[in-house]
């Protein structure tokens, strides 16, 4: 009798990023008796494969956040015939990041967040996030990568702001000034433990961490404060997931949590010779 079906969901687009994440998961997956594949997620000649599958992995999905519905509904449609992990419910909360607003609701440590709705009327920073002082963040409540993201004083902002809200929601933040320093820590869950960590710093004078903005990578520790703030925040995943990633910066010298990764994060396999293989096996456990 053979193995388990499993389709990796990505992108049509394939990049040496999503080779590095895509390719030793398939591996480890086939060393383990499946049957594993790529696919890209919008592909219409995938949508048999879909249902044919024992299971179907969400990972390098990163185009989604510009056709969020389009997403959100491929996940319902797959889901309703084949185990999809992680599951709708949790790509659904976390592909908007009022999930932060949520997250500070319930007592975890969060860069703080102010959700500014879609269609709000035009008014200054100052007036309607007056808590914030110094330099702020402005950037789409559904993003990716830093796509959207702008950094500056309060009234240099404003017209940003206003081109947000005019096509949907919005975050403002206070520009968490340790990343130019420290970077942001990068904590990776792979089913029930924590397998790796790295240290994201930005390219110098900027503070996007991302590789894509010529951010760069170290190994890091976590320290227990660091896990224990982690460990808060995926507890308000609305479902078991099998895999996380949960971004941390200091603020005031404590870690506290500015992205939780629950749909198609970057996991940087690449850094631990152990992570495909702990990848596939939660992966296959959810079977």
């Amino acid at each position: 009798m053979g193995g388990p079906t499993v389709i990796v969901a990505g992108t049509r687009v394939r990049s040496e990023r999503s080779d590095a994440e895509n390719r030793p998961l398939v591996a480890a997956l086939t060393e383990r008796g499946a049957t594993a594949r790529v696919e890209p997620w919008d592909a219409e000649d995938a949508v048999a494969g879909w249902s044919a599958a024992d299971l179907v992995a969400v990972r390098t999905t990163w185009d989604y956040s510009a056709r969020r519905d389009e997403f959100l509904a491929w996940a319902a449609g797959v889901a309703a015939s084949t185990p999809l992990q992680n599951p709708p419910a949790v790509i659904e909360w976390n592909s908007h990041k009022r999930y932060l607003v949520e997250l500070a609701a319930a007592g975890v440590p969060v860069v703080p967040t102010r959700l500014v709705p879609a269609g709000s009327a035009p008014e200054p920073l100052s007036a309607c996030c007056p808590e914030f002082r110094g330099r702020v963040v402005v950037k789409p409540a559904v993003s990716a990568g830093g796509r959207g993201a702008h950094r500056g004083l309060g009234p240099e902002l404003d017209e940003a702001l206003a081109e947000l809200v005019a096509v949907g929601d919005a975050l403002v933040q206070p520009a968490v000034e340790s990343i130019e320093g420290e970077g942001e820590v990068s904590l990776i869950r792979l089913g029930a433990r924590w397998s790796h960590a790295v240290r994201k710093f930005p390219a110098a004078g900027g503070f996007l961490v991302h590789e894509r903005h010529g951010g760069r990578l170290a190994d890091h520790e976590p320290t227990p404060r660091e896990l224990e703030v982690a460990e808060a925040a995926l507890a308000c995943s609305p479902a078991p997931v099998h895999a996380a990633r949960v971004d941390l910066v200091r603020v005031d010298g404590e870690p506290v949590v500015m992205e939780l990764e629950l749909i198609e994060p970057e996991l940087f396999l690449r850094r631990s010779p152990d992570a495909a293989g702990m990848l596939a096996d939660a992966l296959l456990a959810t079977l």
